[in-house]
């Protein structure tokens, strides 16, 4: 209507298109000016005819498809052409524009819902085909399925968080989220993603789901889709559109309007055109933002409102995110941590964040893994044992990645023998991954040598990938870079086919292939195989700029592992901790023994595995962040030298902790045995080691992770309390609960604690000051505090203080609507409790019940 082209053109309604012949008869009797009233009138007259001979045929199509037994709707538009269809849609839009205005919104919703109904059940037919059924380990034709609703195990989902980056090593992520799984955050199950929460008046428009490679994000989707599709949950959504980045990022130098977007990827939409839009409840998932390949520039973007304009899709995607398209629409965008801030925090309504398994989802996932229950038994028994693997089995990969290997081991080996560190797991995942290429392509039987002259250059060639890309900091692979590595791309897919669970190929829409590892921690065990072996054969250290090819010998290999030792502590956010745990688990002549005939056995001495022990423990000791000590503590375990742990275990065990003098390596060495304890550290109360402001400096991480903390100190100066407001003010704290009653802390104690307590990050919801010399001017901070944060603190207790007139803006805080606080202890209160000394803690403690008793 908006071309000349429509000019000179009539549709006769009761026939569809009108032929040539008519155009032109019609086009030629057509006035050319208005002195010809008569011809106008005549022809306005069959025009008039025509449009009502339209409307009834259309408004008694309508009536009956709103009739309760009319089970199909608009099927008979499939058989009309492009033009009749858009003619009909056109006139539907009216009609429910006039159900509207007659005041029968519930009729012309019923009426919207039923016309796009037929496309709905295609859509949702062919959702149910393609997401009902998963691999496990890489999609491709020729795996075995295995249904979702089988084997789908609930993953907890956490509320909250920001877009910030985390840059920390996704294992450092994991084992902060396995220390913190005992803390009760706000959780979400998948099929209420987009569920507003109580404390919010508006609808929730755009989440941003966050987790690390492995931890079940897309996995997450697929049910989410699949539920609707099934008419499990959701049904108030009409349309769910689920896309990849991977998928789009092919279609990087083409132009789509959205519009055509949507139906390039659902053809079944093409029936509905541009009204499967108006008015109606879309989803639009966009998984794995960290994939993208165009750059998101929110800042510098053509502006697009209309879903009929053509852009690139990078455009699309981020009018479709600012709410400029579809603002009626819902997005949830996955992401891996590091890329979560590719999207503005002003266009993200919720933060959400997938945590992998908590402790019963794990054991569920191995009780559905497997039917015989004895070996269920046995491995999930074995799994709690091995604190190492216990963590990372908070990965649904890494649990599949441990079933595979377990369920193999214990058909040839004493259960007694099991895997206990990752280096052996990770080797075993390699033998088995070997056993089922020599079934299944060389004919020969699992328990042959598993390592022919072929296999062995593959595994020399995706070591040397998986090194050199993991230096370039690369996840993602194309063609380019596995020709440098010598894999020739013809046979890329031979790769993939043979060790499907190790490697997999990726291929867009246009096969467009890019490559990539199961997970991060595979790529890293095959780069720390790749540097081993290469040192092993030929002298070079890989990790070292001088490249140096001396003979091998004792004094040279320590020399290997100490380089590699100090690379990963040069490494800032950790990012060579796991791969150096493998490359130093490699060096013991039992798991290399596990890899004869692929692996050249070094023999290393004692002395060699002494002095690397020797050498970690010295860095133990210097000034190393807790993140970088429990890593190294990680290492000896992988050297099987656990000397310092066993030490602590025996100072608590007796007693001794707070009669002895703790070297730094030793108090690292207690924060680690806390830290990877297999019970949940519920309370951490300091009084058991010792109550002094050394002791709890040296354990604020412990202080860190736990849920509860009561630290009598009683000579708490200003460093303590800097320390105490930093985990406050930390993200990853789970402490909720604080108790510094009896204290000194005094007013300059409480300002520098009101700093943690006025971060956004701070999530305590009891606090206890019970008789720490606190007075009006130190109660101001800790007000000032609270109204900057008022939505988690839920007790407080200042009781045997001073607080003067701040005791009075805190009872009226009490009051207030907006604040949580609902337990607010200020009395007995006044100046004669400002006396510091032990004799007011023991008064307090054995419970005098003297009204205003002065000490």
């Amino acid at each position: 209507m908006k071309s000349d082209d429509s000019m000179d053109r009539l549709i006769y309604f009761k026939t569809g298109r009108l032929s040539q012949t008519q155009v032109e008869q019609q086009s030629s009797e057509v006035p050319t000016g208005l002195q010809d009233q008569t011809q106008l009138d005549s022809i306005f007259k069959l025009l008039e005819e025509n449009i009502c001979t339209f409307v009834k045929n259309e408004l008694k199509k309508f009536q009956q498809v709103l009739s309760p037994d009319y089970p199909e709707c608009f099927e008979s538009l499939k058989d009309e052409d492009e033009e009749q269809r858009r003619s009909s849609e056109a006139f539907l839009k009216i009609t429910l524009n006039f159900l509207r205005r007659l005041k029968q919104e519930e009729l012309a919703e019923h009426l919207h819902r039923r016309s796009q109904s037929g496309v709905q059940r295609k859509l949702k037919r062919n959702l149910q085909q393609k997401f009902e059924c998963v691999f496990e380990g890489i999609a491709k034709a020729g795996n075995p399925k295995t249904l979702l609703n089988q084997i789908y195990t609930e993953l907890y989902i956490t509320e909250g968080g920001a877009t910030e980056v985390n840059q920390d090593h996704e294992v450092r992520q994991i084992e902060t989220a396995s220390r913190n799984a005992h803390r009760p955050p706000t959780t979400i199950t998948c099929e209420d993603i987009f569920k507003t929460p109580a404390d919010r008046d508006q609808p929730i428009r755009t989440v941003l789901t966050k987790g690390v490679a492995g931890i079940g994000k897309t996995v997450l989707t697929q049910k989410f889709s699949l539920d609707w599709a099934e008419d499990k949950a959701n049904q108030d959504i009409h349309f769910i559109f689920p896309f990849t980045f991977r998928e789009l990022n092919v279609l990087k130098q083409k132009k789509f309007s959205l519009v055509e977007l949507v139906q390039h990827f659902f053809t079944e939409t093409k029936e509905a055109g541009i009204w499967i839009f108006a008015d109606l409840q879309v989803v639009f998932i966009l998984d794995g933002l960290d994939e993208c390949r165009p750059p998101l520039d929110f800042n510098n973007t053509q502006i697009l409102t209309d879903v009929t304009e053509s852009s690139s899709v990078d455009v699309l995607l981020m009018n479709l995110i600012r709410g400029n398209l579809l603002p009626s629409a819902r997005l949830w965008i996955t992401t891996r941590p590091a890329a979560a801030n590719q999207i503005p925090a002003q266009w993200v309504d919720m933060v959400t964040e997938v945590r992998g398994f908590k402790d019963p989802q794990k054991e569920e996932y191995f009780r559905k893994r497997f039917t015989d229950e004895e070996q269920t038994n046995t491995i999930i028994s074995h799994i709690q044992r091995s604190r190492s693997v216990h963590i990372m089995c908070h990965i649904p990969v890494f649990c599949w990645i441990t079933a595979t290997v377990l369920e193999d081991v214990l058909k040839t080996t004493d259960r007694r023998q099991l895997p206990k560190t990752l280096t052996e797991m990770y080797i075993h995942f390699l033998v088995v991954q070997a056993k089922l290429k020599n079934v299944k392509y060389d004919g020969r039987s699992g328990t042959d040598p598993h390592w022919s002259p072929e296999t062995r250059k593959m595994i020399e060639s995706l070591g040397k990938l998986a090194f050199e890309q993991l230096k370039k900091g690369n996840l993602i692979f194309y063609e380019s870079d596995l020709t440098e590595c010598g894999i020739d791309i013809s046979s890329a897919s031979v790769y993939s086919g043979v060790f499907t669970q190790v490697f997999i190929e990726e291929s867009g829409l246009y096969q467009d292939k890019r490559f990539c590892f199961i997970h991060l921690s595979v790529q890293e065990f095959l780069a720390a195989l790749h540097v081993h072996q290469t040192f092993t054969n030929t002298g070079v250290n890989l990790l070292s700029e001088e490249q140096t090819t001396s003979q091998r010998s004792g004094s040279a290999e320590a020399q290997f592992y100490q380089t590699a030792v100090d690379q990963a502590l040069q490494s800032p956010n950790g990012h060579l901790d796991l791969f150096l745990r493998f490359l130093l688990g490699l060096s013991l002549p039992t798991n290399q023994s596990l890899l004869q005939g692929l692996m050249k056995q070094t023999g290393s001495t004692s002395k060699t595995k002494k002095k690397t022990a020797e050498y970690i423990k010295e860095m133990i000791n210097g000034k190393v962040s807790v993140e970088k000590s429990i890593n190294l503590f990680h290492c000896l375990n992988e050297l099987e030298d656990r000397s310092l742990v066993d030490k602590i275990k025996e100072y608590v065990r007796d007693g001794e902790l707070s009669r002895s003098k703790l070297s730094p390596a030793a108090w690292s060495a207690l924060v680690f045995m806390l830290l990877s304890s297999d019970k949940d550290l519920d309370e951490f109360d300091l009084k058991k080691y010792c109550g002094s402001e050394e002791v709890l400096l040296n354990l604020l991480p412990v202080v860190k992770a736990s849920n509860k903390a009561v630290l009598p100190v009683y000579d708490l100066s200003e460093t303590g309390c800097e320390g105490l407001s930093s985990v406050l003010r930390s993200q990853s704290s789970s402490l909720i609960h604080l108790d510094l009653s009896n204290n000194d802390l005094k007013d300059s104690g409480l300002k520098i604690l009101s700093d943690g307590l006025r971060s956004p990050d701070c999530k305590l919801e009891t606090l206890r000051l019970s008789g720490c010399l606190i007075t009006e001017e130190g109660c101001s901070s800790l007000v000032s505090a609270l109204q900057s944060n008022p939505s988690h603190l839920r007790l407080l207790d200042l009781s045997y203080n001073h607080p003067g007139a701040s005791g009075q803006e805190l009872s009226a805080l009490v009051e207030d609507p907006h604040w949580t606080l609902d337990t607010l202890r200020l009395e007995p209160s006044g100046v004669r409790w400002l006396r510091p000394g032990l004799r007011k803690c023991t008064w307090i403690y054995i419970g005098l019940n003297i009204k205003d008793c002065p000490l």
